[in-house]
């Protein structure tokens, strides 16, 4: 079974005060649903390994914005933190995105991931367990093919430049930080 991940991320207990808005955007350059997770409080930070660089990626003030692009199979959340500062980009290939009863958007995960960090390094990960979920029948040989060819698609606009969603990250965090204030 493939595992959903709900842009409000409502069942993560690691954050215990928090913050959330979303938005559908229907511009020139992005159509689809943003969100934003602003995590006041926390349980315990959360850091990540890649190779020797150890990154934080959860922190008390720290904000997850999340774009769920129309008619495509990846979904990007971008990492801030306390100061605004981008730490990651973490771009989940998906199987399909779509609404919950409440309206807030979601993305069934392919296993699939790539990392991009300010510095302009990518990094792949779980392509083991695309192909185990493959092998153990969670998913069929057209949703596998659709995730290395999204993947392939991405990483090929990364390397260009021309991955645009990445650049419009810090204009929706502007956005819909506007609305946690008016919220708050």
């Amino acid at each position: 079974m493939l595992k959903r991940k709900s842009g409000d991320r409502k069942d993560w207990e690691r954050i215990t005060k928090r913050r959330y808005a979303q938005n559908y955007l229907d511009t020139e350059s992005f159509k689809g649903y943003i969100t934003l997770l602003k995590m006041d409080e926390i349980k315990e930070p959360l850091n990540v390994q890649y190779g020797e660089q150890e990154l934080c990626i959860v922190d008390q003030g720290y904000s997850w914005l999340q774009q769920f692009p129309d008619y495509m199979h990846h979904s990007v959340t971008t990492m801030f933190d306390v100061d605004g500062k981008i730490i990651q980009w973490y771009i989940d290939i998906c199987s399909e995105v779509g609404l919950d009863e409440n309206g807030v958007p979601w993305m069934d995960d392919l296993f699939l991931d790539i990392v991009v960090l300010p510095s302009g390094e990518i990094i792949l990960k779980d392509d083991h367990e695309l192909d185990y979920a493959l092998e153990m029948g969670t998913i069929n040989l057209t949703l596998h093919q659709m995730a290395l060819s999204e993947r392939d698609d991405i990483l090929s606009k990364c390397k260009q430049g021309k991955f645009s969603i990445l650049d419009q990250a810090k204009m929706h965090m502007k956005l819909l930080q506007k609305l946690i204030e008016v919220k708050s």
